[in-house]
């Protein structure tokens, strides 16, 4: 590293400005950045899961920030970073390797996870500022990330859904590859849902436009609210569609009241809530967070049981208002291979990993070898057995 630069941890997320964060590819909206705009990596998404108590240190997400700056403390390069005491939320599991290590007298945790919190979306991870060359400032955060978990003293550090183009640098800088997949909808130009449509396999079609009907046969209507529609009294309500289902499928929610206060006073126009409605009021919803070129889905909520509202809510819709938007694809989150008959086709996501031990490294290695072979044939099978007619189906780009 050169004398001139320095790696930092910075604990608490408000206390980087603003304004510095703000020239991070993926945070900055200026299309001349040359990388789309990221929600989840502005400050706005950052500051608010720390300032709610969602990504904090009671919840076992303590701020470790990678800071590189150059004499004047200008920030140069960043990598959002946390130590972390146990392996929730982060959708990349290592359980198996934490309990390997420990049972063989390791200690696995603290480690340091570099992600954003709660978040399975594939974004920038080495960020580097406006003005500054992009390769070398990455191989240097990259390289500097070891040192920091070097001189912590952790077993660890995790960089999870890592753009393609940022495997490289990672894999020269010695980190172990790991890859697994998930569903996403590609827009290869459509009109509109019915333009979609035309490339499915007759049956496949059929079934789909079946199954919007049944959606919303019991009266329902389907509404989008962004911008100012993001009133209190609408958090509110999705607040209590997330803790149902949310206690019931996680046991405990991760985000607090707050942090959707935060978000909807901080990025309001980044966000759309599809929200259904019956008898008068709101009984089901998703949040979606909207990109330079892509409409993120997070997770949803109901108060009511309704046949296929999930469908409709989460991915049918987000399909219209992508297509509406001229948005290239929609990426739906974690898992889930019902997807596949729904438009989105698997594609491969990354994470890198830096193990200090050698002997787990070479444990984890080896493992990781035969992993990416059974996703990459898992992918291709999936792929061939989409809903697309032969010769039309998607390519993720």
């Amino acid at each position: 590293m050169s004398a001139n630069l320095l790696i930092r941890i910075e604990k608490s997320f408000s206390a980087i400005s603003p304004q510095s964060w703000s020239r991070l590819a993926g945070a900055s909206k200026d299309p001349s950045a040359g990388i789309p705009y990221n929600p989840f990596l502005s400050h706005a998404f950052l500051s608010s899961l720390e300032e709610s108590g969602s990504a904090a240190a009671r919840s076992g997400w303590l701020g470790h920030h990678v800071l590189l700056e150059n004499q004047e403390r200008t920030l140069i390069g960043a990598i959002p970073a946390y130590l972390k005491n146990h392996s929730q939320g982060e959708y990349v599991f290592d359980h198996g390797w934490a309990d390997a290590f420990e049972r063989a007298g390791g200690r696995y945790y603290p480690k340091l996870q570099c992600s954003i919190p709660f978040t399975p979306a594939t974004g920038p991870r080495l960020l580097v500022s406006s003005g500054y060359d992009r390769d070398t400032t990455q191989t240097t955060l990259a390289a500097g990330l070891q040192e920091v978990t070097r001189q912590l003293g952790v077993s660890s550090a995790h960089v999870t859904f890592v753009p393609e183009d940022e495997v490289e640098i990672f894999e020269e800088t010695d980190y172990l590859h790991r890859t697994d997949k998930q569903f996403h909808f590609i827009n290869e130009g459509y009109a509109d849902h019915n333009a979609f449509l035309e490339t499915l396999a007759s049956r496949k079609r059929k079934a789909l436009k079946k199954e919007r009907r049944a959606a919303i046969e019991n009266g329902i209507s389907i509404d989008w609210l962004t911008g100012s529609d993001l009133t209190e009294d609408i958090w509110d309500q999705f607040f209590a569609f997330y803790m149902d289902t949310g206690g019931r499928k996680w046991g405990r929610p991760y985000l607090t009241r707050s942090f959707y206060s935060l978000i909807g006073e901080r990025m309001a126009d980044d966000i759309l809530l599809v929200m259904a409605k019956r008898d008068g009021r709101y009984v089901a919803g998703a949040i979606n967070f909207i990109g330079g070129d892509t409409l993120y889905g997070r997770h949803w909520g109901c108060i009511e049981d309704h046949p296929f509202l999930h469908f409709e809510v989460c991915y049918h819709q987000a399909i219209d208002f992508a297509l509406a938007n001229g948005l290239k694809r929609v990426e739906a989150g974690a898992q889930g291979e019902h997807k596949l008959a729904r438009g989105y086709l698997p594609v491969t996501t990354h994470s890198m990993h830096y193990i200090a031990h050698p002997g787990l490294r070479k444990a984890i290695a080896d493992y990781l070898e035969h992993e990416r072979e059974d996703i990459e044939d898992m992918n291709e099978y999936l792929t061939e057995h989409s809903p697309f007619r032969k010769g039309e189906r998607q390519q993720d780009d």
